[in-house]
C-alpha cells in the first residue's frame, strides 16, 4: 500500500515542476499574455505573446515557426488551439485526409470561413491519406481543399506514412509539378515513420521533394543511418520536420507511473535543468539544426503553452545532457519500436504489418487514442489479423535491433485493439 501511495504520475509531477523552471520567459509578456490578447492576424496590434522563433525550411526559403501544430483531432469543436497557436505565432499548421474522420480539415475550413483574413498568414500543410495511385492522390487534394476553404495548400504531402522509397514514382512527380503549375500546392513532400533512413536517403537523390516530416526524437537520433539520411537531405536543400518527438514507446502506459530507475534518473536530471520530459524532448530534438520545426499534437492550450515555452527558453544542451538521453534511449529500447519494418517484414512476409500494429499499439497505450489505434488496425486485411495469434515470432524477435518481445505486443494488441 505504501509503495503504490508513494508512486508519482510521471506527466503531472514533470508538468507542475518543469513549469516552475520556464516562468521567466512569460515574465516580459506580463499582462499582454491574458485572455484579452489580440490576434496575430490584425496587423495593427502588435502581438500580446512571445512570438516562437521561426527557421527556413530547406530550399524553400520561407521561415516557419520552429514549433508546429499537429492537428490529428477534432478541430471543429477545438477552434481555440487554432486561435492560439496564431497568437504564439506558431502559424504551421498540419492536418491530413483522414485525421478524426475528416473533421481536423474541417475544423480548419470552419476557422477560415469566419477569418478568412488569416489564410495569407498560414502555412498549410496536410496529407494524401491512403491514396494508392495519382488520381488518389488528385481526389485527396481537391478533397482537402473543399474542407479546408482554400484555393492551395503550402506543402502537400503526396505520400502519408511512406514505408518504401518506390512509391515516389515518376507519375507522383508529374503530378506535383502540375498540381504546382496549377497553383494548387506550392511545395510537394511526404510523411514517413517506417523505413525511414531508407525512405529518407533515396529522397535526398531527387530534386522534387521540397520537404520532409519523419518521425525523428532523441531514440531515433542515436541510429547512425538515420543520421547519415538526414544529413543527405539537408545537404540537398530538402527542408525536414520532426513529428513523433517524444519518443513515446509501445509498452508504456498513458499517464504512467513513475518506476523503473531509468526513469527516475532521467527525471531528476531534466529537473535539474527546469524542464518536463515533453519540453525535452522537443528542445533535444530542436538543437538539430537540419531540423526546422518540432510537430507535436497540442489538443489544449495548457500544452500548447508549455511547449510554446520550451521553444523559446534560451538553454542549450550540454553534451552531458545529450549522454544522459543516449543512456536512457539504451535503457529502455526494447519499450521502443524505432519502424525498422524491413526488418520483421523479411522475418515475416505473410504478414508485412508488424512495425504499423507496434505503432497502433503506442497510439493505444501512450498517446491514449483507443479509438484511432483501433481504426487503423481494422484496415489490416482480415486474413492477416484473423492469424496473428497463431503466427511464430521467434524469428522476428531474434531480428529486432530493439529487442522487443514481439509475441507478447501482438496478443496484447490482438486484445485491445481488434
Amino acid at each position: 500500500m505504501q509503495k503504490k501511495q508513494n508512486k508519482i504520475d510521471r506527466r503531472n509531477f514533470l508538468k507542475t515542476a518543469g513549469a516552475a523552471g520556464l516562468g521567466g520567459i512569460f515574465a516580459s509578456a506580463g499582462a499582454k499574455a491574458g485572455s484579452n490578447a489580440p490576434d496575430v492576424s490584425k496587423k495593427s496590434q502588435k502581438p500580446g505573446l512571445p512570438q516562437v522563433p521561426r527557421r527556413k525550411l530547406g530550399k524553400t526559403g520561407i521561415d516557419i515557426p520552429c514549433l508546429s501544430l499537429g492537428t490529428m483531432f477534432n478541430l471543429v469543436d477545438n477552434q481555440i488551439i487554432l486561435r492560439k497557436t496564431l497568437q504564439w505565432g506558431a502559424n504551421f499548421w498540419d492536418t491530413a485526409h483522414n485525421y478524426a474522420g475528416g473533421n481536423s480539415e474541417l475544423g480548419v475550413g470552419k476557422y477560415l470561413s469566419k477569418n478568412p483574413e488569416v489564410r495569407k498568414e498560414l502555412f498549410l500543410v496536410t496529407k494524401a491519406s491512403g491514396a494508392r495511385s495519382v488520381a488518389d492522390v488528385e481526389n485527396r487534394l481537391q478533397t482537402s481543399l473543399k474542407r479546408m476553404n482554400t484555393e492551395y495548400i503550402d506543402l502537400y504531402y503526396g505520400v502519408h506514412a511512406m514505408g518504401d522509397p518506390a512509391q515516389l514514382t515518376d507519375d507522383l512527380k508529374q503530378w506535383a509539378e502540375s498540381a504546382k503549375k496549377r497553383k494548387l500546392i506550392r511545395f510537394f513532400g511526404f510523411s514517413t515513420h517506417k523505413n525511414m533512413a531508407r525512405c529518407l536517403a533515396a529522397a535526398a537523390k531527387l530534386d522534387w521533394i521540397d520537404a520532409i516530416m519523419p518521425s525523428y526524437n532523441f531514440r531515433l537520433m542515436q541510429n547512425p543511418q538515420m543520421q547519415d539520411a538526414i544529413e543527405a537531405c539537408h545537404k540537398a536543400g530538402i527542408g525536414l520536420i520532426a513529428m513523433k518527438t517524444t519518443g513515446q514507446t509501445t509498452i508504456r502506459r498513458y499517464r504512467q507511473e513513475v518506476e523503473t530507475e531509468e526513469d527516475k534518473k532521467l527525471i531528476e536530471h531534466l529537473l535539474q535543468r527546469g524542464f518536463t520530459a515533453e519540453q525535452a524532448n522537443i528542445k533535444v530534438v530542436l538543437e538539430d539544426k537540419r531540423f526546422s520545426s518540432a510537430c507535436v499534437g497540442m489538443e489544449n492550450v495548457a500544452i500548447l503553452t508549455s511547449n510554446a515555452a520550451a521553444v523559446l527558453d534560451k538553454t542549450k544542451f550540454s553534451q552531458a545532457d545529450m549522454e544522459v538521453f543516449k543512456r536512457y534511449a539504451a535503457a529502455t529500447c526494447s519499450d521502443y519500436c524505432a519502424g525498422c519494418a524491413h526488418i520483421c517484414d523479411s522475418a515475416l512476409p505473410d504478414a508485412p504489418y508488424v512495425s504499423d500494429i507496434m505503432r497502433y499499439l503506442m497510439y493505444y497505450n501512450s498517446y491514449g487514442r483507443q479509438d484511432r489505434a483501433r481504426e487503423l488496425f481494422a484496415r489490416i486485411p482480415c486474413t492477416v489479423r484473423n492469424k496473428l495469434l497463431s503466427m511464430d515470432y521467434k524469428l522476428v524477435e531474434a531480428r529486432c535491433p530493439q529487442h522487443l518481445p514481439i509475441s507478447n505486443l501482438l496478443a496484447e494488441a490482438v486484445g485491445k485493439l481488434a
